[in-house]
């Protein structure tokens, strides 16, 4: 006879309800992280283009070719918004997080607009649309992959402290062979950051699905993912960008 008070039994009929809302809930946050990431990325391009073509990119430097003051407000605003999310988003309220992305967005695309001054626009379009190829199946992989990636989160890390040092011991050196190996290790690095951010931003959901902190980390998550994809290109672009000179 079957013992109806048995809690397997009442508990299974629900089972696969509850992973099915389970599946359906992490789909949709995930897909409001790549939307947020995405439209990010898409403002930072049509802002630098913009910027760039106009004219305006100009005022970034003086007369003699040195960064002028407009120059530096431009470079390191993006900074302090990222550092304000990073370090504030607890206290914050979600529609300030949003608020605070779209306006790094923003002054992200101000920033990058003298990648035109640099390279050819060919080359910018090409190397941006192999990096969205690159980073869409890097994502997928890490979205898919049942391997834990959270054992190269540290080695990746200090790979990317590596790379700050040596690029700040190349502004004195100016080596180009340095350069080169800078911009090889880059990618790299942003490479596995993405397929590791990726399974984390996706293992955060159980965590904050139901909870306010929900729209916080499909913020923070798309923020993480817009860093990869805007590293991985600039990182691109000066092994494969074509000068103007």
């Amino acid at each position: 006879m079957a013992n109806w008070s048995d809690p397997r039994m009442s508990a299974a009929p629900y089972a696969g309800v509850q992973s099915d809302a389970r599946d359906a809930g992490l789909r949709a946050y995930m897909l409001s992280v790549y939307n947020y990431m995405a439209s990010g990325v898409l403002l930072t391009g049509l802002v630098s283009l913009l910027f760039a073509k106009s004219g305006y990119v100009y005022s970034l430097f003086t007369e003699t070719g040195q960064m002028s003051a407009l120059g530096w407000i431009v470079l390191l605003a993006p900074l302090g918004v990222v550092m304000a999310m990073s370090f504030g988003q607890n206290r914050m309220a979600t529609a300030t997080l949003q608020l605070l992305f779209w306006v790094y967005s923003f002054l992200m695309g101000l920033s990058l607009s003298t990648i035109f001054l640099v390279y050819t626009d060919t080359s910018i379009a090409q190397v941006f649309f192999a990096t969205a190829a690159g980073f869409a199946g890097l994502s997928l992989w890490g979205y898919t992959t049942k391997k834990d990636l959270s054992g190269f989160g540290t080695f990746l890390i200090m790979g990317l402290v590596g790379i700050i040092v040596a690029s700040l011991i190349n502004l004195f050196l100016r080596s180009e062979a340095m350069q080169f190996v800078i911009s090889v290790a880059g990618v790299l690095i942003f490479a596995g950051l993405t397929a590791y951010d990726t399974q984390k931003i996706k293992g955060l959901y159980d965590y904050v699905a139901g909870t306010d902190m929900v729209g916080k980390a499909v913020i923070m998550g798309a923020l993480t993912l817009y860093l990869d994809f805007i590293n991985m290109f600039l990182f691109l672009l000066r092994l494969f960008g074509s000068s103007r000179n």
